[in-house]
């Protein structure tokens, strides 16, 4: 029978409250909606099966399984796990219900959501050496959906390149790009644009699947920069390539952008697998409670068994304890999984000695390999002011708070869009000298070393504020295939401290090189012909970089670079043959090696950085391993 203990243990003051910080937003010009929008969000709902306490569980409820974390990948696990009415699933969210809040909804309102939010872990990198020593915001999600609920919604697959090469690491084809199309196919539903626009040319409805949980869409509402980034395929073609749709195996080129959203609003994992499926009467989900440990519950097949977790709402608050009848599977995302193993006694045995921490089980790669994209941006000037979106909103209240009026009563305008329409996956060119003294490091042709994002307004990365006057875009430039690698590691042995996040970004010859070439690369774009007359010029700090000198270029890079949020690989799949030490975390199942009843299923697994935003692929792993759950079936 489960197990609940209760007793309270005085540590920390509570880590469920946003915390104040001195630190600008990252996206500054967006942020500044916060203080022009008079914001009516809802008074959060709370479902049958929705607990916002730990005593008011079920008292005799036995679970087969303990999902921690409402990601998608336990979003995903949780819905398709009780589709079985006979096995109970409790879920455990660390932070608040999703649902009624307007910020979250509405996509161009996203910037709301992070940092110094309560829907967020407002976590912040250590110095790195790589950015001038400069700390990094690491906004995580920290609500129903986690942070698929407070990210910018861009939905990208990635490349045949990027699964075919998971396959290969992990030796399980089953991982292959065409091995997951099915699932693909299971999860997406395709909708039209809120707008109801021709989408003839923009997407190719025969790759996606229509019936899924998860909405997939164009942009509904024209941004000013649109036809110049689709008329700048037209006049370059040669380097930048029109592609009608980023998510059919090879995403080369510019085209229009997939998001998760559908009928004007945000569609988080909360609100395509949670919250339609709350009267399940074998699913419980339980917010605004942290598991602080996972409980060895004996010795299996020579093994340490992991089938119990404790968990409390606050530092000072009473702890509990449950047991699952079959597994436990972590789903609380790069940078908390890797932490909870750790709390946990599995990790490297030296680190664990040093903070007192009993070892369990020496697992060397837990909490390593930590890889990230890093995102630049670089502004340039507007010949009109009505081309400035972002801007315009931020400036004028009257005008911000007209449109999201126009969105609750319509879901139509400008607020049905994220902070950009297009989006452009590139390669550097081979002869570029980067490749003179590193190797390729991308997952093979069709794979893109670089993206673009356009933005119609001012963004800044290190808080620089949003000029009086003015009217800006923002290029977006993104290293898709880092080669810099960080940790995730213990500060304390509390809980409910923020773990040390060290990104390490911008730390190899590679990355700094492809850096330059990704700049100048997004120079040239804005030089074709079609933006005469619409831009003006690089702007603010750009304006000064002499992009034709290595020394100006890096000067650039390194003071205005930071994060664009995607943490992967710190609990990393590897082959059946690896065994425990062998360089991974997991088993191509993704169950932790050397121990019994433990999985995890969140981006830490991913055994390599994907050449895209990885929500996708996240998702597209859970479809699979909640099959792999319910068949019984096993590589290894």
């Amino acid at each position: 029978m489960p197990r609940r203990d209760a007793h309270p243990i005085p540590l920390r003051a509570d880590r469920g409250r946003a915390r104040a910080r001195p630190h600008a937003r990252t996206f500054k010009a967006l942020a500044a909606l916060a203080t022009s929008i008079v914001v009516a969000a809802a008074v959060p709902k709370v479902g049958a099966a929705l607990f916002t306490d730990p005593a008011a569980l079920p008292a005799h409820k036995a679970y087969d399984y303990i999902i921690v974390g409402a990601s998608p990948g336990g979003a995903v696990l949780a819905r398709r796990l009780t589709e079985d009415a006979q096995t109970n699933v409790l879920l455990i969210e660390a932070g608040p219900n999703d649902a009624g809040v307007l910020q979250i909804e509405v996509p161009l309102l996203a910037s709301q959501l992070q940092p110094n939010t309560a829907f967020d872990w407002n976590y912040t990198t250590v110095p790195q050496p790589g950015l001038n020593n400069r700390a990094v915001l690491y906004p995580r999600g920290r609500v129903l959906g986690g942070s698929t609920t407070i990210n910018f919604m861009i939905y990208t697959r990635g490349s045949e390149d990027d699964f075919n090469k998971f396959a290969t690491l992990s030796g399980d084809q089953g991982w292959s790009w065409n091995a997951l199309q099915p699932y693909f196919k299971k999860l997406e539903n395709l909708v039209p644009p809120v707008d109801g626009h021709d989408t003839t040319g923009a997407v190719n409805p025969s790759v996606h699947g229509t019936t899924g949980p998860l909405n997939i869409s164009l942009p509904g509402a024209p941004f000013p920069a649109d036809p110049h980034v689709v008329q700048t395929t037209q006049e370059l073609p040669g380097e930048f390539p029109f592609n009608e749709d980023m998510n059919a195996g090879n995403p080369i080129g510019i085209g229009w952008m997939q998001a998760a959203y559908g009928g004007g609003a945000r569609v988080s994992a909360s609100t395509a697998y949670i919250q339609p499926v709350l009267n399940r009467s074998n699913l419980d989900v339980l917010i605004d409670t942290t598991v602080t440990k996972l409980i060895q519950t004996g010795i299996e097949s020579k093994q340490p068994a992991f089938r119990g977790v404790q968990f409390a709402q606050s530092a000072n608050a009473p702890r509990f304890a449950l047991n699952a009848t079959k597994e436990v599977i972590l789903a609380a995302g790069a940078i908390n999984s890797p932490q909870l193993l750790l709390l946990s006694g599995l990790g490297p045995k030296s680190a664990l000695s040093a903070l007192g921490i009993e070892t369990v089980l020496d697992l060397p790669d837990v909490g390593q390999h930590l890889t990230d994209h890093t995102l630049l941006p670089n502004q340039y000037g507007v010949a009109s002011g009505a081309d400035d979106v972002i801007d315009n909103l931020a400036r004028n209240a009257t005008f911000a708070n007209a449109l999201v009026e126009q969105w609750i009563a319509e879901r139509q305008g400008v607020m049905v869009d994220a902070a950009g329409n297009h989006v452009a996956w590139l390669r550097i060119p081979a002869n570029d000298s980067v490749f003179n003294t590193a190797q390729d490091p991308s997952a093979g042709p069709r794979s893109p070393h670089f993206e673009f994002l356009f933005a119609p307004g001012f963004i800044s990365n290190v808080g620089t504020p949003i000029p009086d006057t003015g009217f800006f875009m923002t290029f977006l430039t993104v290293l898709v295939t880092p080669t810099s690698r960080g940790s995730v590691t213990l500060s304390s042995t509390d809980p409910f401290a923020p773990p040390t996040i060290d990104p390490n970004f911008l730390s190899t010859p590679f990355d700094i090189g492809a850096m330059r070439a990704i700049v100048r690369a997004q120079a040239r774009l804005a030089a074709a012909p079609t933006w005469r007359g619409f831009l003006t010029g690089p702007a603010e700090g750009f304006a000064a970089v002499d992009i034709s000198d290595d020394a100006s270029l890096d000067a650039w890079v390194r003071a205005q670079t930071a994060t664009i949020w995607h943490p992967v690989s710190t609990a990393r799949m590897g082959t059946c043959a690896d065994g425990v030490g062998g360089g991974s975390v997991v088993n191509p199942d993704l169950r932790v090696r050397g121990v019994q009843g433990l999985r995890v299923v969140d981006a830490s697994v991913l055994p390599v950085i994907p050449a895209a935003h990885p929500q996708a692929a996240v998702y597209v792993f859970a479809e699979r391993v909640a099959d792999l759950i319910k068949s019984g079936k096993s590589s290894c």
